[in-house]
């Protein structure tokens, strides 16, 4: 007699497609973060990026990782694996595993924003940025995003612990409010961007090969799990589905910035960008001064006559 359950019974027997796919889909996040990690990294500035557009998606990749965590099936997944073979487990928490690696790639995001944010040189207002002279975001915006995100996952922490241990019959409930929420961070999650790109008219640190490899991988993405949790599982994958159409709409805009749009605007990135470049140049110009200056003092050697 099979001691298996019919659900674990199911999940003992993967689908290779299915898992190797599913497989892709991690290594195909993981690549599609890394362009925009170089580029911030590369040009030490996250000019252009929106930290709105940072803040409703971190907060939005908690949600969406807290959903599927706290979802029933993903509890009975974890269950089954006490039953079945360790590449049969592996393979039914493929899903987990692919929206844990989103939301570390795009916390990692976070983190680089805060440190290449372009910050001014003045000692007297460390926190105040040279974005700030144009009304743009500064860097103790910056920070106190940084830390709303903390808080955000804290307390979804806490209250889904809590709802896990006293209330279960509600699991699926938060469950389903978590995805609701993430889904519509998402929706606004690329408007603040598409307004930062639109009134910069320039890319800046955000990367266009990133978008070109999210967008469509988004789709298959979401198609994979709805396969994974079908019609059930619409707050897990229906936040792909939005995600992909407005990211669409920012690549285009972006792609069209970059290659179709004024040079002049083109520059704004790069000028921004070395702000801190041309202080240091304006430092180093100073000190040149002050010793072509002492060079042109009189010494005991220098001729009481110049034309001798």
């Amino acid at each position: 007699m099979d001691p298996l359950t019919p659900y674990c019974r199911e999940l003992a027997s993967p689908g290779i497609f299915q898992a190797v796919l599913s497989i892709l889909i991690i290594l195909g996040i993981l690549l599609s973060y890394l362009p925009q990690h170089i580029r911030i990294i590369s040009r030490r500035s996250s000019f252009g990026i929106s930290p709105y557009f940072i803040l409703l998606g971190v907060t939005s990749g908690t949600s969406a990782f807290a959903n599927i965590l706290v979802f029933p099936s993903t509890a009975q997944d974890v269950a089954c694996c006490r039953e079945i073979s360790g590449f049969a487990c592996f393979a039914g928490l493929l899903g987990v595993f692919q929206v844990a690696m989103q939301w570390l790639c795009f916390f990692s995001i976070l983190l680089l924003f805060v440190i290449y944010f372009p910050r001014a040189t003045s000692p007297t207002d460390p926190v105040s940025t040279v974005s700030s002279t144009s009304g743009g975001p500064t860097y103790r915006t910056a920070l106190v995003i940084t830390g709303v995100c903390l808080l955000h996952a804290l307390v979804t922490i806490i209250i889904s612990l809590a709802f896990k241990l006293h209330q279960p019959a509600a699991v699926q409930a938060w469950a389903n409010f978590l995805g609701v929420l993430a889904a519509i961070l998402a929706s606004i999650q690329y408007f603040p961007q598409i307004y930062t790109t639109f009134r910069l008219r320039c890319v800046g640190s955000l990367s266009i090969p990133m978008m070109c490899i999210q967008t469509p991988g988004s789709l298959v993405w979401a198609s994979s799990l709805a396969a994974r949790k079908g019609w059930n599982g619409w707050s897990i994958w229906g936040v792909l589905v939005v995600t992909a159409c407005l990211q669409g709409t920012l690549l285009v805009m972006a792609i069209y910035f970059e290659y179709f749009g004024s040079n002049d605007k083109r520059e704004v990135g790069r000028l921004a960008d070395g702000n801190e470049v041309s202080n240091g140049s304006a430092h180093a110009g100073e000190s040149a001064q002050q010793e072509s200056a002492h060079d042109e003092r009189p010494t005991e050697e220098t001729p009481l006559l110049q034309s001798q």
